[in-house]
């Protein structure tokens, strides 16, 4: 069955030099394989989209590597979301005619939040992804969290607030959040469900869980926690599930997927 409301599952490519890498909170990479090899094993088994995030791009001052985002848009059929290095209008249009999609920005919107509004204008806010990576820091006065936006693929924290800068964002013009947990990226602990809740009833576009998924029922948990869209990694590369074996336990939950 095929809905807009049907929830996407979406395995992740970290790209660093041209080999897909994973590791745990953003650190300690370990090559993983080569991005075209499985692209295409994750279209086969059944995957609604592929995001490819050039880790590298951003702090090394460059370009995302286009041959190797032209290699992907050539061999698969499904859509491809890319970020990485994206600081301006020009940097997106070279993405999307290399075969993405749509484009994910981070880093240089923080430090520029009108390039959430210029993307939006020139290519439809169905093109832009503001990508959020969130750290806990702290609680407010209530005693909920409270949890900071990181920049720079983890390696700067900044005085934002995540909820509130995926509202903001949301508002200028982005059609998605990517929301990364970086406390749980890699440690196969789950997604942060309350950081999940609080952005997806701050934001009024969808929201794609990120970071800490292993198991089926973490999944299940992210999509009540209110994702539209549930990304992971690691666990697809080393084969310890397969996208079709989550989509099952969707739909055994009573969830529409895309099967």
């Amino acid at each position: 069955m095929r809905s807009v409301g049907a929830l996407r599952i979406i395995p992740c490519l970290d790209v660093d030099g041209g080999r897909v890498v994973k590791g745990t909170r953003f650190v300690n990479l370990v090559d993983s394989g080569d991005p075209v090899e499985l692209s295409l094993r994750y279209e086969a088994e059944g995957a609604d989209e592929i995001t490819f995030l050039d880790i590298s791009a951003t702090i090394e001052s460059r370009r995302t590597a286009l041959d190797s985002i032209r290699r992907v848009r050539e061999a698969i059929g499904i859509p491809l979301a890319v970020g990485g290095g994206v600081r301006k209008i020009e940097d997106a249009a070279r993405l999307l005619e290399a075969g993405a999609d749509r484009v994910a920005v981070n880093s240089a919107a923080v430090a520029d939040p009108g390039l959430i509004d210029e993307l939006a204008s020139r290519f439809g806010v169905q093109c832009v992804i503001l990508a959020i990576d969130g750290r806990r820091k702290g609680a407010a006065a209530d005693g909920s969290p409270l949890w900071e936006v990181v920049v720079e693929a983890g390696r700067r924290a900044t005085s934002l607030d995540a909820v509130g800068w995926a509202r903001e964002g949301a508002k200028r013009g982005a059609g998605e959040i990517l929301l990364t947990s970086i406390d749980r990226d890699g440690t196969g602990q789950g997604y942060d469900l309350d950081l999940l809740r609080a952005v997806t009833a701050a934001s009024p576009v969808p929201v794609v869980a990120s970071g800490g998924a292993a198991r089926l029922e973490q999944f299940v948990d992210g999509a009540k926690a209110g994702a539209r869209a549930l990304l992971a990694a690691g666990v697809f590369h080393r084969g310890e599930l397969s996208i079709g074996k989550v989509k099952e336990r969707l739909a055994e939950a009573g969830m529409e997927v895309r099967l």
